[in-house]
């Protein structure tokens, strides 16, 4: 009796448990509160095929109680066989059907849109005058951060996306050493990122990230790609297409440098850093470190940590404590206490949106 009190107790307590989690989802990283018109079409995939499989367990659920109710050995002894019903064909034919019914419920919208969300023969597009008619991003993966170029802009970035609202982005992912996976949950699906292929796809954003927790989505990478793979996060910050195009032009506008006010920091970083890392938002990716124009706009070092001088200060000692199995090197016994407060007030200052 208190065996099966418990577990009608635990029972209740999952219940109540689901019914409060299930509000629990952060706007700027859950699927579940989809920020694009990918992610709202493929959550009314996740919710028809969830309506479908809770309509089956319900329809079994009852068959199986009414069966227990019904022919329950209190109520019609211990030798009351039920009709057998082996080899009728009205029960065979109803099993057989529905299911099929169910399939092709659940598969017809989902092949539309698997191939609705396929098509990205508008990325070729270009205007009369040459130019592309869609913004087209290169995603390349690293060990462990993101480098975003837009090819048709002459600028590069790292670590943090921004993207114009309301019109779709095409990206070209590719990946630079393993495989990873790009997803930003609250906009769309993953799609995986190949060192041998290049995988395309494009995305929608439909909400401003200003508003949001740290003014940003949430980026992961989903696949698993080495000791750091949970830390391997960026940003995604979504403007107005007028703000974009700003946003644009001041990038341009570092092609001759990105310098501040500190320029002992600035020596510094020409000393040390400058051989791995980019000032300058113009030009192409491919660089060994993250591209570091707008450092000073973002709002988490190394993908995760605060944006402070106390946890640059701790990446730049020793990346490989922070962030596992990153390229970053030490500088722990390379710079004085001087020298790295000048480094890390220059870094924070760089910016473009200032």
């Amino acid at each position: 009796m208190m065996k099966g009190l418990k577990k009608w107790r635990l029972f209740s307590l999952l219940a109540v448990l689901t019914v409060f989690l299930a509000g629990c989802g952060q706007e700027e990283l859950s699927t579940l509160l989809p920020a694009g018109q990918v992610g709202k079409d493929q959550f009314k995939l996740l919710m028809l095929a969830s309506g479908i499989m809770l309509f089956v367990i319900l329809v079994v659920v009852a068959i199986y109680v009414v069966a227990l109710i019904r022919f329950r050995r209190s109520k019609l002894g211990e030798d009351f066989i039920p009709e057998q019903v082996e080899g009728s064909h009205k029960l065979e034919l109803v099993w057989t059907i529905i299911p099929i019914i169910l399939i092709i419920i659940l598969a017809v919208p989902t092949v539309y849109y698997t191939y609705k969300l396929g098509d990205v023969k508008a990325m070729e597009e270009v205007t009369d005058d040459g130019k592309a008619k869609h913004l087209v991003v290169d995603v390349t993966a690293k060990l462990y951060w993101w480098e975003f170029e837009y090819p048709d802009l002459g600028i590069v970035t790292a670590q943090e996306l921004v993207v114009p609202t309301k019109e779709k982005i095409y990206f070209n992912l590719k990946a630079a050493d393993v495989k990873h996976s790009f997803w930003i949950p609250a906009i769309g699906g993953k799609m995986d990122t190949n060192v041998e292929n290049l995988n395309k796809f494009y995305l929608t954003f439909d909400k401003e990230s200003e508003g949001l927790k740290d003014g940003v989505f949430y980026g992961k990478c989903a696949e698993l790609c080495g000791p750091s793979h949970s830390l391997m996060d960026f940003k995604v910050k979504t403007l107005p297409r007028d703000e974009f195009n700003a946003w644009a032009k001041n990038m341009k506008a570092t092609e001759d440098g990105n310098s501040v006010a500190n320029a002992a920091g600035e020596e510094v970083f020409k000393q040390s850093c400058i051989g791995c890392h980019a000032t300058s938002g113009a030009g192409e990716g491919g660089s060994q470190g993250p591209n570091l124009a707008s450092f000073g706009d973002r709002n988490r070092v190394a993908g995760f940590l605060k944006h402070n001088e106390e946890d640059l200060k701790k990446w730049i000692k020793n990346p490989q404590k922070v962030k596992p199995g990153n390229t970053m090197p030490s500088f722990e016994n390379q710079l004085s206490e001087q020298e790295l407060d000048d480094l890390t007030e220059y870094l924070l200052g760089l910016s473009v949106e200032q």
